[in-house]
C-alpha cells in the first residue's frame, strides 16, 4: 500500500448460476403405452418376410386379433408365502423322498458337533464308534435325531418334513 507501484487487484466473487429448475423422478409425463402396437408390429414382421397366400394372411390376423385382445398385465401380484402340508409319510411336494447329501451332511455336522460339546446321545453308544460323527450317523440311522427339514420352493414357498418321514 505504501508502495506507488503497487498494483490493486481487485477481488471477484464467483458467483454459482441456479441450475434450471428440473423435475423430480417420477414426474414425468405419461406417454400413451405403445407396447401391444409394438408387439403385433413384430409379430406381423417376422411372417411377412416372404410372400403370403391369402389363407396364411387370413391366420396371421386371426393371431393378431387372439393378441389385441389378451389382458396385459402391468404388476405381478405379490405372492403370499405359504407352508405347505405333508401329504403322508414318504409323500413330499418339494425335493426327493430321501434326504439329500446336503441334508444330510448339515444333519450330521449339527449333530456330531452337538455330541462333541457334551449333548447326550439318543441311543446307546455303539462299541465300533470312535468319534462323534459315528455316534450322529449311528442316530441318523435308527432315525432318533428330532430334526425337521425345510425345503424351500424359489417362490418361498416351503414344507417343513420331520426325519422319520424319509424313506
Amino acid at each position: 500500500m505504501s508502495d506507488p507501484e503497487e498494483v490493486e487487484v481487485e477481488v471477484t466473487e464467483e458467483v454459482e448460476e441456479e441450475p434450471e429448475f428440473t423435475r423430480p423422478a417420477g414426474t414425468e409425463e405419461i406417454a400413451e403405452d405403445t407396447s401391444m402396437e409394438d408387439a403385433v408390429a413384430a409379430y406381423k414382421k417376422i411372417f411377412e418376410t416372404k410372400e403370403l397366400t391369402d389363407d396364411e394372411r387370413v391366420e396371421l390376423d386371426k393371431k393378431v386379433k387372439e393378441m389385441e385382445r389378451r389382458e396385459i398385465v402391468d404388476m405381478d401380484p405379490i405372492h403370499e408365502i405359504v407352508e405347505i402340508p405333508l401329504a403322508g409319510k414318504g409323500k413330499m411336494v418339494i425335493g426327493p423322498p430321501t434326504l439329500t447329501r446336503f441334508e444330510k451332511a448339515r444333519i450330521l455336522g449339527a449333530r456330531a458337533l452337538q455330541l462333541s460339546l457334551g449333548a447326550p446321545p439318543f441311543i446307546t453308544i455303539p462299541a465300533n464308534a470312535r468319534t462323534s460323527l459315528d455316534i450322529a450317523l449311528k442316530e441318523l440311522e435308527d432315525r432318533v435325531i428330532p430334526i425337521v427339514i425345510k425345503r424351500r420352493l424359489p417362490n418361498g414357498d416351503y414344507q417343513n418334513i420331520p426325519i422319520d418321514f424319509f424313506n
